[in-house]
C-alpha cells in the first residue's frame, strides 16, 4: 500500500494536477481571507473558509478523475488486480494519496487564525475545528469522486459526473424545499430510491432475478406500509434526505459555532461506504 501512496503522490505533483488544486484553493481562500478578516476585520476564518466551499465542486473532480479510470483505460489496472496487495490496500493507497493533496493546503490554513490573533482578537479553537472539518468534507468528496471514477474509463465522465453529484450536494438544501411533503410524494420518492439501489445491484451483481425479488419485495412493503400508515410518508424524503446534506456539518461550525458530534461520525461512514463500494466495483472487474 505505501508503494501505490508513493507513487500515486508523486504522480499528482508531476502532472501539476496537485499544484493547480492548492494553488487554486489558497488563492481563493486568500482573496476571502483579504477581504473578511483583513479588511472587514471580520475574526472568525471559519465564516472565509465556507466561501471557499464552491472550489471543492471543481477541485476534487480534478484530482479524482483520474485515480481508477486513466489505468482502465491504459490497461495498467490489469497489474493492480494482479498486484500482490489485497484490493483493500490498493483503493486505501490511492484515496490516501488524494487526501494528502486535500490536506496540504489545509495545513497552510492553520497559519491564518494566527495572523488574525496577531491584528486582534481571534477564536482559535473554532477556526481549528472547522479546517478539521473542512478537510473531512473534502476526503468525503475525494471519496465519491473515486468510486465514480473506478466506473468508468472516461476521465471526462468521471468528471462530470463527479461535478455533477458535488453541484447537487452544494445545492442539496435548496433542492429539498422542491420536494413534495405529502403521503403520495413521499412513497412515490421511496419507490424511486428502491429503483435506484436495485439498479446498482444488478449493474454489480448480474442477476436479474435477485434484482427483481428485491425491487418487488421492497416495492409491496412500502406500499402496505402506505396502506396501513400513510402518516410514516409524510414530510419522508425531506427528513430522509436532508441526512445527507453534507455541507451542514461544516456550515454550522462556519456560521454557528456549533460542533456536531454525529455530523463528523456521518462524514466518516460516508468515507467508508464509498471507499468500500471503490473496492466492490474494482473486484467485479476483477472476476468478470
Amino acid at each position: 500500500m505505501l508503494a501505490i501512496y508513493k507513487r500515486e503522490l508523486k504522480s499528482y505533483f508531476q502532472s501539476m494536477t496537485g499544484c493547480v488544486f492548492i494553488a487554486f484553493l489558497l488563492v481563493f481562500t486568500g482573496i476571502y481571507f483579504m477581504a473578511y478578516n483583513l479588511t472587514a476585520g471580520y475574526p472568525y476564518f471559519s465564516y472565509t473558509l465556507s466561501g471557499s466551499l464552491i472550489v471543492f465542486i471543481v477541485g476534487i473532480p480534478l484530482i479524482t478523475m483520474r485515480s481508477f479510470s486513466e489505468e482502465r483505460k491504459n490497461k495498467t489496472d490489469q497489474l493492480l488486480l494482479t498486484a500482490p496487495v489485497s484490493l483493500g490496500k490498493v483503493v486505501m493507497g490511492k484515496y490516501l494519496a488524494m487526501a494528502t493533496v486535500i490536506a496540504i493546503p489545509n495545513v497552510i490554513f492553520c497559519l491564518y487564525p494566527l495572523i488574525i490573533k496577531s491584528q486582534g482578537t481571534a477564536y482559535l479553537e473554532v477556526d481549528y475545528i472547522s479546517i478539521a472539518v473542512f478537510f473531512l468534507l473534502g476526503c468525503v468528496y475525494a471519496a465519491i469522486g473515486m468510486f465514480l471514477s473506478s466506473l468508468t474509463e472516461s476521465q471526462i465522465i468521471a468528471f462530470i459526473s463527479t461535478f455533477g453529484i458535488l453541484l447537487v450536494l452544494y445545492l442539496w438544501d435548496g433542492l429539498l424545499s422542491m420536494l413534495p411533503s405529502s403521503a403520495a410524494g413521499g412513497l412515490a420518492g421511496v419507490l424511486i430510491l428502491l429503483t435506484i439501489a436495485v439498479f446498482y445491484i444488478w449493474r454489480m451483481t448480474e442477476n436479474i432475478v435477485l434484482s427483481g425479488a428485491v425491487e418487488i419485495a421492497g416495492a409491496a412493503v412500502s406500499i402496505v406500509l402506505y396502506f396501513v400508515k400513510q402518516s410514516l410518508y409524510e414530510n419522508l424524503l425531506t427528513d430522509v434526505l436532508g441526512k445527507l446534506a453534507l455541507a451542514n456539518v461544516f456550515t454550522d461550525i462556519s456560521n454557528n459555532s456549533i460542533v456536531d458530534v454525529t455530523g463528523i461520525v456521518l462524514y466518516l461512514s460516508v468515507i467508508a461506504v464509498f471507499v468500500f463500494l471503490t473496492v466492490q466495483a474494482i473486484q467485479k472487474r476483477r472476476w468478470s
